[in-house]
């Protein structure tokens, strides 16, 4: 594979990892360029297996063996590698890369939403988050706990930022996703793969989790809404079902991610 020592920061093949720190601008130019970031070994790993293709790697050269290792014997051999002092990538990157190696990757072609959901049985459905860390932690409870697949409005935040790669500790490169308009336009994909929505909301007349997932349908979409507001009234009433998690102790309700995770554990399919 090429390895290419950094001798300048002006070098126009490093553009990918440039200001890796600046929200606003990688969540508007990473798509317009057809790439993401993983974040690590491990998520470089989980990407290679899902059969995403590198555009480049950039490693110090402590980390530079282990990310051999990693490319060789695998269609990404040929990726070019640059190799830099920790000071310089930090530089370059904006902060200090402690996690042996960034790559910069080509996103993949997201499925059409009616064939992602073919097979699925248990669904969940994001619309509006706009924390990378609840999204990627959403996706890490997916794959950990068996939802089959994931599908995430255009009002949402990217699954593929650095950050929620991350914190879904790569998982987010596994389980089956894609992208749908809006709540509403998901509405009627769901109810003809037969799913019944459900919406996660403080209302009094919501059925416990408990009791839904005694008699849970075969097919089920667990719709959530953003961190502050939530769903609107309009997604609640569309809904097939309104259900809430019992709290206790004065608390009404929990951080979307783990509400996500809770759900899921209870609508699990049980062998």
């Amino acid at each position: 594979m090429p390895i290419i020592e950094i001798d300048s920061l002006d070098d126009p093949r490093l553009e990918d990892y440039v200001a890796l720190t600046d929200v606003a601008l990688r969540r508007r130019t990473e798509p317009e360029r057809g790439l993401y970031i993983a974040e690590s070994q491990t998520v470089l790993e989980r990407a290679l297996h899902a059969g995403h293709e590198p555009r480049s790697v950039l490693v110090a050269p402590r980390w530079l063996p282990q990310v051999e290792a990693v490319l060789a014997g695998t269609g990404a051999a040929d990726a070019p590698v640059f190799v830099g002092e920790e000071e310089i990538l930090e530089q370059l990157t904006g902060f200090h890369l402690h996690r042996g190696a960034l790559a910069s990757m080509q996103r993949p072609v997201l499925p059409d939403a009616s064939a992602l959901l073919e097979r699925a049985r248990r669904v969940v459905v994001l619309d509006g988050l706009v924390d990378h860390t609840n999204v990627g932690a959403v996706f890490r409870s997916v794959a950990g706990i068996g939802a089959d697949a994931v599908l995430v409005t255009h009002a949402c935040a990217d699954p593929l930022y650095r950050r929620s790669v991350r914190v879904s500790m790569g998982t987010v490169l596994q389980v089956p996703w894609t992208r749908i308009a809006s709540l509403p336009a998901a509405e009627p994909v769901l109810e003809r793969a037969g799913f019944e929505t459900v919406e996660l909301a403080l209302r009094d007349d919501a059925v416990d989790l408990d009791a839904y997932a005694r008699a849970a349908p075969d097919r089920v979409a667990l719709v959530f809404g953003s961190e502050g507001p939530g769903l609107s009234a309009r997604a609640i009433a569309a809904a097939d079902r309104v259900v809430r998690i019992p709290m206790h102790h004065g608390v009404d309700s929990l951080n979307v991610a783990a509400s996500a995770a809770v759900a899921m554990w209870a609508l699990r399919e049980r062998p």
